[in-house]
């Protein structure tokens, strides 16, 4: 696993969406097709709008794997991320092939279904964050990382919940749903490259135990340190609490 940090969470965000870009590239280059993973919330906004404007991306060859939704959560609704993907992502580049989790029926029967499609064939690369309670995905701790399902239906900790009131997805804990469908971690791991995303000063916590604490499923995204190609972006403040040497160089420019 490698760690880069930037100075601020737009140099990051554009520094990791160059990086996804040339990931992208190279799959369609090598194999015709790339298939991506597609995280969702706060921590992407601006890497997503990096990347969607990022030139010569041939979208029309991408497939698009959905990474977690709530459970019971109609596709209207402000926190769905189906429809934050879909307003995101899907509709700016115009992505045909997609796979998103439909939550508000029969999550057992989607989460089955989805995870035979993302079967198929290894993932060229996943975009992911890093939660507030150190969760990958919505697999809060502590993690499963034995079970090789490449969805599973989740209960949602009430860190989790909390801190998607923080981020203004809803108006109270009580109005979040208890439960979610979330890709593995085993599945997340499979991927050929992980990009991993996390700004703002509310993760640095999290980051800490994560990237220089034991690998654990208690700090679920922990498990990024086995990845032999795993890329962890951090601003300054979601890297405030490593050492110098955990955190690296501190980069100006998002070329780096």
């Amino acid at each position: 696993m490698q760690v880069k940090t930037y100075i601020d969470r737009s140099t990051m965000s554009a520094a990791a969406a160059r990086h996804a870009a040339e990931a992208l590239r190279a799959a369609i280059d090598t194999r015709k097709e790339a298939r991506i993973v597609a995280a969702t919330g706060a921590s992407q906004f601006d890497f997503l709008e990096a990347l969607t404007t990022a030139p010569d991306i041939d979208w029309s060859r991408v497939e698009m794997f959905h990474l977690d939704e709530y459970v019971g959560l109609p596709i209207d609704h402000p926190a769905s991320f189906r429809k934050y993907l879909l307003d995101r992502l899907i509709n700016k580049t115009r992505i045909t092939r997609y796979h998103l989790l439909d939550g508000e029926h029969d999550a057992p029967r989607v989460a089955d279904e989805v995870g035979k499609e993302i079967a198929r064939a290894p993932i060229d690369v996943a975009f992911v964050g890093i939660g507030e309670n150190g969760h990958l995905a919505f697999n809060d701790p502590p993690a499963d990382f034995a079970t090789e399902r490449p969805y599973l239906i989740v209960e949602l900790d009430a860190a989790c919940r909390r801190q998607q009131v923080g981020e203004g997805w809803f108006a109270s804990v009580e109005q979040v749903p208890t439960q979610a469908i979330s890709m593995s971690i085993r599945q997340i791991l499979k991927s050929r490259e992980i990009i991993c995303i996390v700004p703002d000063a509310r993760k640095a916590q999290a980051v800490k135990a994560c990237i220089a604490g034991a690998i654990s499923p208690m700090a679920p995204a922990s498990i990024l340190q086995t990845h032999g190609n795993a890329t962890v972006y951090l601003d300054r403040d979601s890297a405030a609490l490593l050492t110098p040497e955990g955190r690296g160089e501190i980069l100006r420019d998002a070329n780096s």
